[in-house]
C-alpha cells in the first residue's frame, strides 16, 4: 500500500495499522460495513492494504478496543450492533415538566436501556477563556461549576461541565452538591431566567487527560466537544455548558428549517 501524499508533499505519518483501522472505521461509521455484518477476511484485507497478517491483526485490535467490532483470532470479525448513536441536541433543551426527570437524561435513555448521571463536583471556578467570554465575565471572575458524567447502559457516554453566573446561581440549588430535580433548565425558568435561545459550537478535538479518563476512552480517538450557550430574556447568557463525547461512537443531528 502506498503512502498517500498531497500536492504539497505531506504524508500520512500514522503507522500502517492505524491507517487501515481509520479506513475500516469510516466504513463502519458510514454503514458500508453494517452492524452485524462481517468484516472482509484477513486474506482480503492483506491484499487490499498490501499489509502483513500481523499488521491487519493490529488494526483489527484497535477496532475491538473501540468496541466497534467483535471476534477473535482465526474467526470471523463482525461489526457490533448499534454502536454508533445519533444524538439530537435540540431535544434536551426545553425545561422538564413538573415531576419529570431532566430532559437530557430522558433523551440519553433513548440511546440504550438505561441512563444515569453521576455528579462529580460543584464549586466556584474560573472558567476557560471561551466560556468566560460567552458568559460576559470580567477578567479573573469566577462562575459556579457543575460537572457530571452521563452513562448509558453502564458505559460513560458524556462528560458535562456547566457554568453559571455567580449572581444567579449562588444561594440556589445550582450551587449545592446535589442533583436538581428536573435539571437546571427547569430551575432557571423557576428563578425567572427561562431559556429562550441556545447556540451550539461543535468541534472535534484530541481529548484532555481528564476527558480521556472520565470517558474511559480506548486509545487516541477524537472527542466531539460542544460549547452550548443558553440565553434568557434580553439575550442574557445564563448557562454555558461544555459537553464532550467519544467521537468514534456518536454523531450529532441538527434539523434545520430554512428561513
Amino acid at each position: 500500500m502506498t503512502v498517500p501524499t498531497d500536492d504539497h508533499g505531506s504524508t500520512d505519518r500514522r503507522s500502517l495499522h492505524e491507517r487501515i483501522a481509520a479506513d475500516l472505521r469510516d466504513e463502519i461509521m458510514s454503514g458500508d460495513l453494517p452492524p452485524g455484518g462481517r468484516l472482509p477476511s484477513t486474506a482480503h484485507l492483506k491484499i487490499r492494504f498490501d499489509a502483513s497478517n500481523a499488521t491487519i491483526q493490529k488494526a483489527l485490535q484497535l477496532l475491538k478496543d473501540e468496541h466497534l467490532v467483535i471476534g477473535r483470532a482465526g474467526a470471523a470479525v463482525t461489526v457490533r450492533e448499534h454502536r454508533q448513536r445519533t444524538v439530537r441536541p435540540a431535544a434536551s433543551l426545553a425545561p422538564a415538566a413538573a415531576g419529570e426527570p431532566y430532559r437530557g437524561l430522558t433523551e440519553a435513555a433513548k440511546l440504550g436501556t438505561r441512563a444515569h448521571s453521576t455528579l462529580l463536583e460543584v464549586t466556584d471556578a474560573r472558567p476557560p477563556a471561551d466560556v468566560s467570554a460567552a458568559l460576559g465575565l470580567a477578567e479573573g471572575a469566577t462562575a459556579v461549576l457543575r460537572r457530571q458524567v452521563i452513562a448509558i447502559d453502564g458505559e460513560p457516554a458524556e462528560l458535562v461541565t456547566s457554568y453559571y453566573p455567580a449572581e444567579i446561581a449562588r444561594g440556589t440549588a445550582i450551587a449545592e452538591r446535589r442533583k436538581i430535580k428536573g435539571g437546571t433548565p427547569a430551575l432557571l425558568a423557576g428563578l425567572g431566567f427561562p431559556p429562550r435561545l441556545s447556540v451550539d459550537r461543535v468541534s472535534a478535538r484530541i481529548p484532555t487527560q481528564e476527558q480521556y479518563q472520565a470517558l474511559n476512552l480506548p486509545g487516541p480517538v477524537p472527542v466531539l466537544r460542544t460549547l452550548r450557550v443558553v440565553y434568557s430574556d434580553d439575550e442574557r447568557p445564563v448557562e454555558v455548558t461544555v459537553m464532550v463525547k467519544a467521537g468514534h461512537l456518536y454523531e450529532l443531528r441538527y434539523d434545520v428549517v430554512p428561513e
